[in-house]
């Protein structure tokens, strides 16, 4: 018994000893972004064509793929971080073209495949033709060659950026925008998942998806070259395509590339950055004004109804406007934007007239989820005013002969809104930074612009930085004088 022990003992430990752990490839994605790169099936599990190729690369490498999700557009941040540190990555697999700014601070494989870009619209729009999207409202994927197209060869075109692939397909499936423009793995999954949908224009030369990964590894760099290589010859790389409907007579490209050096020579055709970025941040700057000049005085309107209602109204307007402070005050700003743009407003166009055009602009939905959102806060700001003035400001009026109504109109709130000019002043500022929520349904306002511009100048990051900060400061620091001013002119009289 004895030795029938000691045997178990040395084959478990011959076994636990003998297996010695993979070292994790970990790299990291974006499963938001959606199909045909990562896509996560009702299982749970995740699939893709890249996922495949992960786990191709990881076998080549003797190493246990790991998947580590984060945000597309901060990814590449990622590789700043060791590998083993919470979210740290080997590599960054999702998606990413091969760009001048990404290569200057990052090593990178040779490409792995080989995208144009299309225009997808409904087959029965208008559009046609790249002539028929001038002053229409194309949706990109911020940060990518398709945006820097659009806006470098198509200026009159009003470029909207979004993150959530599938969810602009659905909105140009459903007419809510014109059209969209993406690489041509996005087209080509969801154009079959919506039949409704259809390539409007000639296909745009796009360029290669690469890995990116430390500068410092070249080791691992060389490991991956040798395996995307092996995949193209061999033919595993197309296999893995032809079963996402992926691989086309561009992938045979890749093939003659392995004979030339790598990466090619990437020509920085920015002229005068600094302008550019001066001009770009400006505009930009101008949508937040518009949102903040626009939205802050119908929450001023929409604030005091409210904040009267609450004080002097009977109870059926008091509970009501007390529900809907609580509910505005205590959801989040981006539920609500979201709620408006993509619920609430095809619900009510729908039931004007179910044959009723979808587009409805994204200005429009942002002016109202702020005045909604900040009307709650002035109703507060306002009640406090109310409640401070004395009632026998109110009972003197009364015994005067005003009506109630007009004590309220010329004696109450002229004062109280003295004592709340500090706060509303306070919320009008905030308000000018919160517009930036505004970029969840596609406003190209100071943050959203700040974001896609860094998106491409990761080397000018501390000029971007200052420049919108500096923006910021301009618009609200005139605010806070003027506020200084009224409230002495109004102490004095």
């Amino acid at each position: 018994m004895k030795n029938l022990c000691g045997l178990l003992f040395l084959v478990f430990a011959s076994l636990a000893f003998g297996q010695e752990a993979k070292k994790p490839f970990r790299w990291g994605t974006d499963p938001s972004g959606g199909a045909p790169f990562v896509l996560q099936g009702a299982d749970g599990k995740y699939t893709g064509f890249e996922v495949e190729l992960a786990e191709y690369l990881a076998k080549k490498l003797g190493r246990e793929s790991i998947m580590v999700d984060g945000d597309w557009a901060r990814m590449p941040e990622q590789l700043n971080k060791p590998a083993d540190a919470d979210k740290g990555v080997d590599v960054i697999l999702n998606g990413y073209e091969l760009s001048r700014d990404k290569v200057e601070l990052y090593g990178v494989t040779r490409a792995y495949y080989v995208f144009d870009m299309l225009l997808v619209s409904r087959k029965e729009s208008d559009i046609s033709s790249w002539r028929d999207v001038d002053n229409k409202q194309v949706v990109v994927l911020g940060g990518t060659t398709s945006e820097d197209h659009l806006r470098k060869n198509h200026p009159q075109v009003d470029v909207a950026t979004n993150t959530d692939v599938a969810n602009v397909f659905k909105l140009v499936n459903d007419g809510r925008v014109p059209a969209t423009f993406q690489d041509s793995p996005a087209c080509l999954y969801y154009l079959k998942e919506y039949p409704d949908l259809h390539v409007a224009a000639e296909p745009v030369r796009g360029g290669y998806y690469v890995i990116y990964y430390r500068k410092t590894d070249k080791e691992l760099g060389e490991q991956l070259d040798a395996a995307i290589a092996e995949g193209l010859r061999d033919g595993t790389l197309r296999r893995i395509y032809e079963k996402y409907g992926l691989w086309n007579s561009k992938q045979e490209e890749l093939i003659a590339l392995l004979d030339q050096p790598w990466p090619p020579e990437i020509k920085d055709e920015r002229v005068e950055p600094m302008k550019f970025f001066v001009q770009e941040l400006l505009k930009a700057a101008w949508m937040t004004v518009k949102l903040a000049l626009i939205s802050f005085p119908l929450a001023m309107l929409i604030g005091l109804v409210v904040a009267v209602g609450r004080v002097y109204g009977p109870w059926f307007i008091r509970m009501p406007f007390g529900i809907y402070v609580e509910i505005i005050r205590g959801t989040p700003l981006l539920l609500q934007l979201y709620a408006i743009y993509y619920m609430v407003v095809p619900v009510l166009l729908v039931k004007i007239h179910p044959d009723a055009p979808l587009y409805f602009g994204t200005f429009v939905c942002g002016v109202i989820g702020l005045a909604i959102n900040y009307s709650a806060y002035e109703a507060e700001n306002y009640r406090a005013g109310l409640l401070a003035i004395p009632k026998g400001q109110m009972e003197a009026a009364l015994a005067l002969g005003m009506s109630r109504w007009t004590a309220i109109r010329v004696i109450v709130i002229p004062q109280a809104f003295r004592l709340v000019i500090p706060p509303v002043t306070n919320d009008f500022i905030a308000l000018f930074k919160d517009t930036s929520a505004c970029s969840i349904i596609m406003i190209a306002e100071l943050t959203k612009r700040y974001n896609d511009l860094y998106n491409f100048n990761r080397d000018y990051i501390v000029q971007l930085v200052c420049l919108t900060a500096g923006l910021y400061l301009l618009m609200s620091y005139p605010l806070a004088l003027l506020a200084k001013l009224l409230e002495k002119k109004l102490r004095n009289t």
